[in-house]
């Protein structure tokens, strides 16, 4: 028969040891109980069996799926559903009806990141101070109202204009979707969260290209923007489903010097690494509806979906892995798949060396961004998540604004398989950027007296590699 006996607390005083976390950052180690629990996190409990020899039992994990979780995860789905569909019909739109080239492809494909990437610090504030759900709100309407007006654009440079509208709306609602789902999720699963709520993204741009393809050869390319638009509407009703997450701040309450800058610190080297892989996605989404064409296929709607699938399967699953493998671990390994895939793409000129490429490239991004976005927040007050999720998220707007342009240059001077490998180069630099800043490798701590007075007492690390 076991004995419950208390686990007592303590407040942290400066003589306690301190640990390291994966980003260099100070927290009180093992042996110091936190003055806080977070209240959906389990609860831990030191028994003593027969014998006298302590024990320790967890309650079981806490809840993830709760309705506010579902109906946001729903919300994402209705709006990266129409940010899907523009994907193959936008490189086809300039190219055809208004006979813009390569260059002219990636300039409209990217300056949707232009005010996205400008937006993201402010709506990152806002958030934290004025809440999550306006933000979502006003992304999708935002996102609805630019679309409708894409067949008004005579000549690709003012189509590029009228994404910037797009680009602002993708930021509110990305910041605001983010920020909420590191707040509805415990501590412990906000890897797999992150992992569950993308499939969103990943199911609209897997779904969303096969609506489009059948739409716009039936109906026209201005069926395709007012069916984009009417899914961002439909995430606009699913969005007021979910309750606001924002933390209450105690009148008077100290922050962080971290606090109230529009580029957190916490999310700028996670934000590179995400950079580096994802200027790689951008050409690859980019170029391969145009890509096909050159290798014999008739359409990409297959590769989209068959990347969108893997990612699937990746996220769900494998939904645990960025927790169980550690977000340093699969950060690395994350990069070295998107540096093998986007290689084959460029080498190897067939359906079959597309479809291969494609299949690896998307195991890499499926562990990639889940992990950056769970080690980005780990270790940053509740208050302050929102400006570091735009931190880190601003820099896909750099890499999907920069990369199609720098893309469609390597395209025009190089021809299109360059494109996938110069995406191979820069995510290969990126796998050399984690490994020299040890980003996400946790760092021997001393145990402290209290921790070495247990019986197999151990050191506590911030995480896994």
């Amino acid at each position: 028969m076991s004995i419950r006996t208390p686990v007592p607390t303590s407040r942290t005083t400066s003589s306690e040891p301190l640990a390291t976390t994966s980003r260099g950052s100070r927290v009180p180690s093992a042996s110091a109980a936190p003055a806080s629990t977070p209240a959906n996190a389990p609860t831990p409990a030191t028994t003593t069996d027969a014998g006298g020899a302590p024990e320790t039992t967890t309650a079981r994990r806490p809840t993830l799926f709760t309705p506010a979780f579902t109906a946001l995860a729903l919300a994402s789905l209705a709006y990266f559903t129409a940010v899907g569909m523009l994907i193959p019909a936008l490189p086809r739109f300039v190219a055809g009806p208004l006979g813009g080239g390569n260059v002219a492809v990636g300039v409209v494909f990217g300056s949707f990141s232009v005010s996205a990437v400008l937006l993201r610090p402010v709506a990152g504030l806002y958030t934290d101070r004025r809440g999550r759900r306006p933000l979502m709100l006003a992304g999708t309407v935002l996102f609805a109202i630019s679309v409708l007006a894409y067949p008004l654009a005579p000549t690709p440079a003012v189509l590029a204009a009228i994404r910037l509208l797009s680009g602002a709306g993708e930021a509110l609602f990305f910041v605001g979707m983010v920020t909420t789902v590191t707040d509805l999720a415990p501590p412990q699963r906000r890897g797999e969260a992150m992992s569950l709520a993308s499939l969103a993204l990943y199911l609209g741009i897997g779904i969303g290209p096969v609506i489009a393809e059948a739409t716009f050869t039936r109906l026209g390319f201005t069926a395709v923007w007012a069916m984009a638009a009417a899914a961002a509407l439909v995430a606009t009703g699913l969005v007021l489903r979910v309750p606001e997450t924002r933390p209450v701040t105690a009148p008077g309450a100290e922050l962080s010097s971290s606090a109230g800058r529009l580029i957190h610190p916490a999310g700028v080297l996670p934000g590179l690494v995400l950079l580096a892989s994802i200027v790689g996605m951008a050409g690859f989404l980019a170029f391969v509806p145009l890509h096909v064409l050159d290798i014999g296929m008739t359409g990409s709607s297959g590769v989209l979906l068959t990347f969108a699938a893997v990612v699937v399967l990746i996220r769900s699953a494998g939904s645990r892995l960025p927790d169980v493998l550690g977000p340093g671990r699969a950060i690395r390994a994350a990069l070295t798949l998107s540096v093998v895939g986007l290689v084959v793409v460029g080498a190897w000129h067939t359906p079959v060396g597309l479809a291969s490429g494609a299949v690896v490239l998307a195991v890499g991004i499926a562990l990639l961004t889940p992990s950056v976005f769970a080690l980005a927040v780990a270790d940053v007050p509740a208050e302050e998540r929102g400006q570091v999720v735009a931190t880190t998220s601003a820099f896909i707007d750099v890499a999907f604004g920069v990369g199609p342009f720098a893309m469609g240059l390597i395209a025009a001077s190089m021809g299109r398989p360059a494109v996938f490998v110069a995406g191979a180069m820069i995510a290969g630099a990126g796998l050399v950027l984690v490994g020299a800043t040890q980003l996400g490798r946790p760092r021997a701590v001393t145990p402290s007296p209290a921790a070495a007075a247990v019986p197999g007492g151990r050191p506590a690390h911030a995480e896994s590699a």
